[in-house]
């Protein structure tokens, strides 16, 4: 009854393994931060699973200069939410007709933006804040109106070179909603209206607010309440149509936008924007030095809360505005957040940040997916909860690199030097040294912190020496792998039995879960006669096996026979990808920057060792294939017509900085990953190159295809226009060998 006399909407059930929204808790701390003075009033929605299933009003529109109730329809300045909501979902819309690219420069299509060194300014960096630009110019700027601002604007000078830093910046969108009006011919307000408030039938969205009386006020300018014209005074200078702020909304209208998002581009019927569109503007980016931005959305905001208490970082995207505004979507959970409130009225001094953190966890208790019911805990983890017991009285030596570090970040190098009754004598490092930066030959080197010597296995030697091991009792090895045949890491620890055994040295080995999961085996077998780093053992492409798992069958298949141990994870389940851990996301090598990478890698990778950049030196490695000969649109095209499931793809240029074409403009198409559960990563890769084939067949030099695909058979199928689906038919029948091969070595349940 509390719930009926509160009125409040409440549409659908929890999902199973949620707990019901609990609506008053909302209320308490919406009533609490108004009781605070943290703002006047509020509307609160929260959307799940396509329904508004929480709305409601609380406290005052106005307090000055007459007091007004807060109605569920009342419409808000949306400040800085301006920025995905028009300007970003505006671009995408001209990405998507072939207008523009995001890797265009801005003065391809304003010239006058040139201008002090701006030449190489991208949209892609004013959607991520990283053009260089400065965060707002001087309003003097504005004084004589948008031609002399914009001017003044095409005039600024960069205060670092783009690309470099993230800095919030009012500017670069401001740019960007010029941009849309140069490309659409029509006004930032009037292209928006068109192509996507009509549409999504959001009746009350508009950068020129009506009715008047329904427009929550905002601050005071000239001792006046400012109220039904936008409160940033840059903006103001246009009259609200610009690409930065301007925006007027209510939170039924923005619940019909998140819906649409959540939808992949799609509400009622009416579609706004493709399925890939909507990942190229909401998946998350790194931004230097550190963090990640999507494409004109936040990915780190307020509304994120500690694992537990609130939608995780890296769960969704959002925005928030200076005036008190806010969304939050979801796609996990399928749901979106809203909390409008005018925290500016009447005085500037109200503050809304701890009430988005408080709704965004209460809504996130009932509906965030379900954490693994085990906590995850990697075996050095487990090791020091053993108080190091299995070394005790051993001397030492160290395989390991920036990933082996305990859950709480920890180095194992400074557990295992500080540990006692152990010695640790000596340090090998894998592939991309020690500290994992390096993408070429190691050398050797000193430890700073331990002065201890680092032997590189990826140099002069690939294996430990005789002498390097030397009094070593135990070699414990601890480095996280990506679950990926050709990956060199596991070929590091096959030379470390055989090196280990052939010294009377055990080996401990600290495993680590398959970030990729246990369940998922794909590709071919290695060919029987082509062993080598790259193809250590006769496994799969994709093998679905740990590090200890792997050590416990090189030992046996090859017959090393030295004296292993292996320090399980506790908590893991083969089902379980690294999402589902609950550990923090090391890059393994440098290029391997999050999930979604590692598993298309086993594919994708495929391909670097022919005339293509498989992205390396761009900021999309192993999510984007290119070279200067390529034709984008005809590659995205034949890859199209393949229906490949999961994946979609956008033509999009880029020049990397080293590796494969180093300074040389390409051509290429990015690989968005639209659903990661029909994802089949070594099919992908066989699909790039057969569309490759296709497209390119004198062009596309295939002198190396199979040297990480090791499988002369299905290399053949592929050069000669074979179905993919055919030419991966024997795998089937040798993963199911396979699976019986590795099941004698499994240590883990499902």
């Amino acid at each position: 009854m509390r719930l009926l006399a509160l009125a409040v909407l409440l549409l659908g059930a929890a999902p199973v393994g949620a707990q019901a929204l609990d609506a008053a808790r909302i209320d308490a701390a919406v009533e609490a931060a108004i009781a605070k003075k943290g703002c006047p009033g509020a509307v609160v929605a929260v959307v799940h699973a396509d329904r508004v299933v929480y709305r409601k009003a609380f406290g005052r529109r106005a307090v000055a200069p007459t007091a007004e109730a807060m109605t569920p329809d009342t419409i808000f300045d949306l400040a800085s939410l301006t920025k995905p909501v028009t300007t970003a979902t505006c671009v995408m819309v001209l990405v998507e007709r072939g207008q523009l690219s995001v890797t265009d420069p801005v003065a391809k299509h304003w010239p006058a933006f040139a201008a002090n060194g701006k030449a190489g300014v991208t949209v892609e960096q004013c959607l991520l804040h990283t053009t260089g630009l400065t965060a707002d110019n001087a309003l003097a700027d504005y004084a004589d109106g948008p031609a002399a601002a914009l001017t003044a604007i095409a005039n600024l000078k960069l205060e670092a070179p783009p690309g470099t830093r993230f800095r919030y910046s009012d500017v670069g969108f401001l740019v960007l909603g010029h941009l849309v009006e140069i490309l659409g011919q029509q006004p930032l307000k009037e292209f928006a209206a068109a192509n996507v408030f009509g549409p999504l039938k959001m009746t009350d969205t508009s950068h020129a607010p009506k009715p008047l009386d329904r427009v929550a006020p905002t601050g005071l300018r000239d001792g006046k309440v400012i109220r039904g014209v936008v409160h940033d005074p840059r903006s103001l200078a246009f009259k609200g149509d610009t690409g930065h702020a301007g925006l007027f909304s209510t939170a039924d209208d923005l619940t019909r936008f998140a819906r649409m998002l959540l939808n992949n581009g799609e509400l009622d019927g009416v579609r706004v924007l493709k399925p890939e569109t909507v990942k190229l503007l909401t998946e998350p980016r790194p931004v230097p030095p550190s963090g990640s931005r999507s494409r004109g959305w936040d990915v780190d905001t307020a509304f994120s809360a500690p694992r537990g208490d609130g939608f995780r970082k890296g769960d969704g995207y959002g925005h928030t505005g200076f005036t008190g505004t806010s969304i939050w979507l979801d796609p996990a959970s399928k749901t979106a957040v809203i909390l409008l409130t005018n925290r500016v009225h009447p005085d500037d001094k109200g503050n809304v940040t701890e009430l988005r953190r408080q709704v965004a966890t209460i809504v996130a208790a009932a509906f965030a997916p379900v954490a693994p019911a085990a906590e995850c805990r990697p075996g050095i983890d487990v090791l020091r909860a053993e108080k190091f017991a299995r070394l005790k009285g051993k001397t030492v030596a160290l395989v390991t690199n920036h990933t082996g570090k305990t859950i709480d970040g920890t180095p194992t190098i400074d557990l295992l030097s500080a540990a006692e009754g152990v010695k640790l004598v000596a340090l090998f490092s894998p592939e991309h040294g020690i500290r994992g930066e390096v993408d070429e030959k190691v050398g050797d080197t000193t430890d700073a912190k331990t002065g201890l010597p680092v032997y590189s296995l990826y140099g002069v030697r690939t294996r430990p020496t005789a002498a390097q091991l030397k009094g070593v009792g135990v070699v414990v090895y601890d480095i996280q792998d990506i679950g990926c045949r050709f990956y060199t890491y596991i070929a590091t620890l096959g030379g470390v039995l055989e090196s280990a055994r052939e010294v009377g040295a055990s080996v401990l080995v600290l495993d680590r879960p398959n970030p990729l999961g246990g369940l998922g085996v794909e590709g071919p077998m290695r060919d029987a006669d082509k062993s080598s780093f790259v193809a250590y053992h006769d496994l799969p492409l994709r093998h679905g096996m740990t590090v200890g798992e792997l050590a416990r069958m090189f030992n046996a298949e090859r017959k090393f026979d030295a004296k292993l141990d292996v320090v399980a994870v506790a908590g893991w389940r083969r089902g379980d990808t690294h999402e589902r851990t609950g550990l923090p996301w090391r890059n393994p090598s440098p290029n391997m920057r999050h999930l979604t990478a590692a598993f298309v890698y086993p594919g994708v990778g495929l391909l670097e060792t022919t005339n293509v950049s498989v992205g390396r030196g761009t900021e999309r490695p192993f999510e984007w294939v290119g070279a200067p000969w390529l034709d984008a649109r005809k590659l995205a095209a034949d890859l199209a017509a393949r229906d490949i499931p999961g994946v979609a793809f956008t033509p999009v240029s880029r020049t990397p900085t080293y590796s494969t074409h180093k300074g040389v403009a390409c051509q290429g198409v990015d690989i968005l990953v639209l659903d990661r559960a029909k994802l089949h990563g070594v099919a992908l890769g066989l699909h790039l190159a057969s569309a490759l084939r296709a497209t390119h067949p004198t062009e596309w030099q295939t002198k190396g295809f199979n040297r990480l695909l090791v499988s002369e058979a299905t290399e053949a199928g592929i050069l000669a226009g074979t179905p993919v689906a055919d030419v991966l038919a024997p795998a089937t029948a040798a993963a199911a060998k396979f699976l019986a091969r590795r099941q004698l070595f499994l240590l883990y349940p499902e």
